[in-house]
């Protein structure tokens, strides 16, 4: 941000960082009302993470509100090359947005194409200036969404697409306790399953199996038709992560498949309970690191800018 009367001005030497820190300090010692040539300006301090230094770096930025969320511009004036902070961010999306009157961490979201262009409307009609600043660059202007982490003071925190995505996950990880519990009696002693009553615990395995292998072969194909590639779009720092997870997904296909024929291929009493035990605890790691790798790489996001599904 530089200061402006809206007159062609010479600005070589201005020291941008010092005015900045200066501006920084009225803001947070006025708790963001300002005085002066801001005096009404919707600001807020964002605080990133240095894409080259990894440290917390300061900018203060005209602040929106649209459609529930922060919004900012990375408009740099009307300057050839995005500001600092906006790198910062397609590195390391999570933030923290200060208004004076709330702060709060928030993962920045960076919309494409015609998103992009219906927010910047939306952000025109509301500060004017900014198509101003469009019209004098050949760069399109980035708009940032902050899309809060934690619900607003006073809020109930709404379930997110990733609280679910976690709770099918918590699912299928009981199924596969199931079958390691299951498995286990068998390895504990053959001889007992022969008198079992019906269903045995092979039949109850591949019960189980199948139940298990239907939900596992769902999940990962929804992902990647319906939520993961709108992630990579808007969140740059994300997309290895996320192709990643769509090359995992194949395995997870894979591992489903060798599940249901290792299960269904036991025979109490013929086949080696050992051997189906060290398999399936081999099949299952896999899976699990791979709900381990999802959870970590984009259940942040989902929650942040897309709700849980609803059913019923």
């Amino acid at each position: 941000m530089k200061p402006s009367n809206g007159q062609a001005e010479d600005w070589s030497g201005f020291d941008v960082s010092a005015f900045q820190r200066q501006v920084i300090a009225e803001f947070r010692a006025n708790n963001g009302k300002m005085t002066g040539m801001f005096e009404g300006w919707a600001l807020a301090v964002l605080t990133t993470i240095g894409a080259k230094t990894g440290r917390p770096r300061e900018a203060i930025l005209g602040h929106l509100e649209i459609d529930g969320n922060g919004v900012v511009v990375a408009s740099a004036g009307d300057a050839d090359h995005n500001p600092a902070w906006y790198h910062n961010i397609r590195k390391n999306p999570i933030v923290t947005a200060e208004t004076g009157e709330d702060t709060y961490k928030a993962i920045a979201a960076i919309p494409q194409g015609a998103a992009h262009d219906k927010l910047f409307e939306q952000v025109v009609a509301e500060a004017p200036g900014y198509g101003d600043y469009q019209a004098k660059t050949p760069r399109q202007i980035p708009v940032i969404v902050l899309h809060r982490i934690e619900a607003a003071p006073g809020e109930e925190r709404v379930k997110g697409m990733g609280d679910w995505i976690v709770e099918v996950h918590d699912w299928l990880r009981g199924e596969l306790r199931t079958l390691r519990e299951q498995v286990d009696k068998v390895e504990e002693g053959a001889a007992a399953t022969i008198t079992r009553p019906e269903p045995d615990i092979g039949q109850q395995m591949r019960i189980h199996c199948l139940s298990f292998c239907a939900a596992l072969r769902r999940h990962p194909v929804r992902e990647d038709v319906a939520v993961f590639p709108p992630i990579a779009e808007q969140f740059p720092a994300l997309a290895p992560a996320v192709a990643q997870l769509a090359e995992q997904h194949k395995v997870v296909a894979e591992l489903q498949d060798s599940i249901q024929a290792l299960v269904g291929g036991f025979m109490p009493g013929e086949s080696d309970p050992a051997e189906l035990r060290a398999e399936l605890e081999r099949l299952s790691g896999e899976l699990e690191s791979h709900f381990d790798f999802e959870e970590q790489a984009v259940v942040t996001a989902l929650n942040a800018t897309a709700p849980a599904p609803q059913y019923g």
